[in-house]
């Protein structure tokens, strides 16, 4: 009986030897490929001394396309959603020697009397802006 012990033990070790060398070979399984078709919703809460005002702007563009922009002001945060490419991107104000000027990663949105104009901040100075548009009218 003794000797049952002894293998039972030997056997024991050499499998938890073993399954410790197993273990340390395994590579981890590799991560599951990121799905494209994947949406996501952005919740944000700003909280203001006076009133939230939210409004939309219509504005015709040069190119032929119609851009609605939506402005969000809740002292001290101003913000612009403005669609680029199909998605759109959160703009913050930021200082400007007249109008009001959004930027969100490398564009700028600048809107000054009722003119509007998108640009690619990663493009040289002189390039053209991505877009130019003027507000549209709400009179007939």
């Amino acid at each position: 009986m003794n000797m049952t012990k002894t293998m039972t033990a030997t056997a024991a070790l050499i499998l938890l030897v073993c399954g410790s060398a197993l273990a340390q070979d395994e590579t981890p399984a590799p991560a599951p490929a990121p799905q494209n078709n994947v949406s996501a919703a952005l919740t944000l809460t700003l909280q203001s001394a006076g009133d939230i005002e939210r409004t939309n702007e219509t504005y015709q563009c040069s190119n032929g396309d119609v851009l609605t922009v939506q402005y969000i002001n809740a002292a001290p945060n101003f913000l612009a959603i403005v669609p680029i490419e199909g998605e759109h991107h959160v703009f913050a104000t930021t200082i400007s020697g007249s109008g009001a000027r959004y930027v969100s990663g490398p564009y700028e949105w600048w809107s000054h009397q009722g003119e509007g104009t998108l640009r690619d901040l990663m493009q040289d100075e002189e390039a053209e802006p991505m877009l130019s548009c003027t507000q549209a009218s709400n009179t007939p």
